[in-house]
């Protein structure tokens, strides 16, 4: 036990003691890092915010929530991956983002999910009961921020989106869209040019507008370009970045 000494204010001495106590509180949850929503959280901060977590686990081509379902939770991924999309009363299907580990997910405008989220692989997620994580703001403005951060980065992937829908041909949406998920899971620690793709042809198709003979063709050809290499249906291996890029921005 620490002897802390006569006479030091109480402030200092809790941000001695949770300096002290920090390694041992360490989550269990995740092993995202400065990724992980909770990063940068002092130990007291860290047993609050331990309060209104929860976590649970989803099988494969499992519905999280659907489209207009009360908005009750929050999410992140600490594990897995997630795409997001909205159906057309026709029953055509728009897939609007594709989720990995550290990507936040569950906000709405209102009190209602404005999409629907399933699960492409087994997925843990952490779960926060929307009230009382909003009620945690006041206490952890750090954690309100962090999610702002996520609305912003949510906002300006929808407007990549948009270019990518108004405005490219198939061949610099699949480019962009390799180029686009090789970079985001460097970002997240993976750097090799080989990496998986957990979503199917026809999730691709759904994202990018385009329809699953588009997407396989397309494929084809930038493999026989060189540019990329398809060890497996379930696999990319891009060998000439820098082409790719090109074709992705549309040089």
């Amino acid at each position: 036990m620490v002897a802390w000494p006569e006479g030091v204010p109480l402030e200092v001495l809790t941000m001695e003691r949770d300096r002290v106590e920090a390694p041992m509180l360490t989550c269990t949850h995740c092993d995202l890092g400065a990724m992980a929503f909770c990063a940068g959280l002092s130990t007291q901060q860290f047993r609050r915010f331990m309060t209104v977590l929860g976590q649970t686990s989803v099988d494969p081509a499992t519905t999280i929530f659907r489209e207009g379902d009360p908005a009750q939770h929050l999410y992140t991924i600490t594990a897995g991956a997630v795409k997001l999309y909205k159906l057309l009363s026709d029953g055509r299907r728009q897939i609007t983002a594709f989720l990995f580990p550290g990507d936040f997910f569950g906000l709405s405008i209102n009190d209602s999910y404005a999409y629907t989220a399933e699960s492409m692989s087994p997925v843990v997620l952490c779960r926060f009961p929307r009230r009382k994580l909003e009620a945690l703001f006041e206490e952890l403005p750090m954690l309100e921020k962090k999610l702002l951060g996520a609305t912003t980065q949510e906002l300006a992937a929808a407007q990549e989106q948009m270019l990518l829908l108004g405005r490219k041909t198939a061949r610099e949406r699949v480019a962009t869209f390799l180029v686009v998920l090789w970079r985001r899971l460097s970002a997240k620690g993976d750097k090799s040019p080989l990496f998986a793709l957990p979503m199917s042809r026809s999730d691709i198709a759904d994202f990018l507008g385009l329809t699953i003979e588009t997407v396989s063709r397309t494929l084809t050809g930038l493999k026989r370009d060189g540019l990329i290499a398809l060890p497996d249906a379930n696999h990319v291996l891009i060998q000439r970045f820098d082409e790719l890029l090109c074709i992705a921005e549309g040089a």
